[in-house]
C-alpha cells in the first residue's frame, strides 16, 4: 500500500522538474511508438506477401502423382526355379489426373477445417496469335469456387472474372502474356495442346498477379471447356485445391486427409517451404529491431532516473534522517517511474497508431496495393505497452534501490 505522504512527495518531484519528467516520458513514448510502427509495417508486409503468394497457391493440394506402388511385376515373382528374361522393358502410364473428383470433394466436406475448395484442370498449351507462338499453361477452373479460394477477381486489370461463367469460348490471360502476344480485350487467340488439338478463344479479361512466371504464360478458361478440349469426362480434374481455416496447420490437415484419400495430399510447406522460412525470418527481424528500440529507450529512462536520484540525494538523506525507511525511498522513486511509464506508454500507443494510420494512407501502387501495407494487431499494442512498462519499472527500481541504501550522515556531512 502506497503511503499518502509518499504520493505527495512523488507529485512534488514530478511537478518541480516538469522538463525532466517530460523527457523521461518521451523516452517511453518513442520506444512504444517505434515498436508499434515497426511491427505494424512488418506485419502488413508479411500479410501482403502471404496474400500475393497464396493468390495462386492453395493451402493443400490434392493430385495424382502416378505413384501406385511397384509396377515391375517381374520383381514380385518369388520362385527360384523360374527363369524370367524381359528385353527392352517399357513404362506404362496406368492413371492420369483424377477421374472421379466428386468423391474426393464429398469427402473433403466432412472436415470442418476445410473452408473452401476448387477443382482445376491444368494443361500445357501453346498460345498463338498470327505468327507468334508462346509455350504456357492453361487452367480450367470452377469460376465461383476459384474466386472464393484465391480472390482472383481482385487481380483483374481489364474485364471481369465473372465473364468466364457466361462465355464458353472466353479466356482470361496474364498481362505479360497479352503483351507478348499483342492481344487486347475482345481479340481472338488460338490454343494448341500437346495432342495437336487446336481451338480458338476470345480474350474476355486480363489479369496480373505481379508474378512473372504466371503473368507471362498462364490463362484461364471454364473447367467444362477444358474437359471438352481434352475430351475428358465430367468428373475429370488434374488438381483439387483446398484452403483451411489456419494455413499454419496445413501439414497436420494434409496428414489427416492422406489417411482417407488415395491420392497425393501435399501441404503448401512441402511445395513452397521458402515462403514459411521467409515469413519467420521477417518476424524475427521485426521483433529484434523492436526490442532493441525498447531496450535503448529503457537505458535512456534509467539514465534520467539515475540523474534524478543523484540530484535529490541530499533530500533522500534528510527523509531518512526524519524516519523514512529504505522501502519508502524505493516506493517514492518507483511510483514516479511507473507513472512516467504508464503515461508514456499511452501516449506512445496513440502516437504509434497515428503514424501507422498516416503511412497506411500514403499512395503506393503495386499489384493490388494502393497504399503501404499496415496491419493493426491489438497484440502489438498490448506487447509494446507491457515492454514499455517493464523497462520503466526496472529503470526506476535500480536507482531507487541504490538510493534506499545511502547513509544519511555521510550525505549531510558532504
Amino acid at each position: 500500500m502506497i503511503k499518502p505522504t509518499n504520493l505527495r512527495i512523488v507529485f512534488v518531484h514530478l511537478t518541480s522538474r516538469i522538463k525532466q519528467s517530460a523527457i523521461a516520458m518521451l523516452s517511453v513514448t518513442f520506444g512504444v511508438c517505434m515498436y508499434i510502427c515497426m511491427n505494424s509495417f512488418m506485419a502488413g508486409v508479411n500479410d501482403t506477401q502471404t496474400e500475393l503468394a497464396f493468390s495462386t497457391l492453395a493451402h493443400v493440394r490434392i493430385y495424382n502423382d502416378g505413384n501406385n506402388g511397384n509396377t515391375n511385376f517381374v520383381a514380385d515373382v518369388d520362385d527360384s526355379d523360374t527363369w524370367i528374361h524381359v528385353r527392352n522393358p517399357k513404362s506404362i502410364q496406368y492413371t492420369e489426373g483424377i477421374k472421379h473428383s466428386s468423391k474426393i470433394i464429398d469427402e473433403l466436406q466432412n472436415y470442418p477445417e476445410v473452408v473452401a475448395m476448387t477443382p482445376q484442370l491444368n494443361i500445357n498449351v501453346f498460345y498463338r496469335n498470327g505468327a507468334m507462338s508462346i509455350n504456357g499453361s492453361l487452367s480450367g477452373v470452377d469460376v465461383v469456387n476459384e474466386n472464393r479460394l484465391f480472390n482472383t477477381s481482385n487481380y483483374m486489370v481489364e474485364g471481369s472474372w465473372e465473364a468466364l461463367e457466361y462465355r464458353t469460348d472466353g479466356i482470361i490471360i496474364g498481362k505479360g502474356l497479352a503483351e507478348k502476344l499483342g492481344v487486347k480485350m475482345g481479340d481472338p487467340i488460338s490454343l494448341s495442346t500437346a495432342d495437336g488439338i487446336i481451338k480458338n478463344y476470345k480474350v474476355v479479361g486480363i489479369i496480373e498477379f505481379t508474378i512473372a512466371s504466371i503473368d507471362d504464360r498462364k490463362g484461364f478458361i471454364r473447367i467444362t471447356s477444358a474437359r471438352q478440349l481434352l475430351s475428358k469426362n465430367q468428373g475429370y480434374v488434374s488438381d483439387i485445391q483446398v484452403n483451411i481455416d489456419n494455413l499454419s496447420n496445413a501439414r497436420e490437415i494434409a496428414e489427416k486427409l492422406q489417411t482417407r484419400i488415395p491420392l497425393k495430399v501435399e501441404a503448401w510447406q512441402e511445395s513452397s517451404g521458402q515462403l514459411e522460412v521467409g515469413s519467420k525470418l521477417r518476424d524475427i527481424i521485426a521483433i529484434s529491431v523492436s526490442l532493441a528500440i525498447l531496450i535503448v529507450a529503457g537505458f535512456g529512462i534509467y539514465n534520467i532516473m539515475n540523474m534524478t536520484v543523484n540530484e535529490k540525494m541530499r533530500e533522500i538523506a534528510i527523509l531518512k534522517a526524519m524516519g523514512f525507511e529504505g522501502m519508502d525511498i524505493v516506493q517514492i522513486f518507483l511510483v514516479q517511474s511507473i507513472f512516467v511509464g504508464i503515461l508514456g506508454g499511452f501516449v506512445g500507443m496513440l502516437t504509434g497508431f497515428g503514424i501507422s494510420a498516416t503511412i497506411d494512407n500514403i499512395p503506393f501502387q503495386l499489384a493490388t496495393l494502393d497504399t503501404y501495407p499496415i496491419a493493426y494487431n491489438l497484440s502489438d499494442y498490448g506487447m509494446s505497452f507491457f515492454f514499455g512498462f517493464i523497462t520503466t519499472f526496472i529503470a526506476g527500481y535500480l536507482p531507487a534501490k541504490k538510493a534506499s541504501n545511502v547513509d544519511p550522515i555521510e550525505i549531510i556531512r558532504a
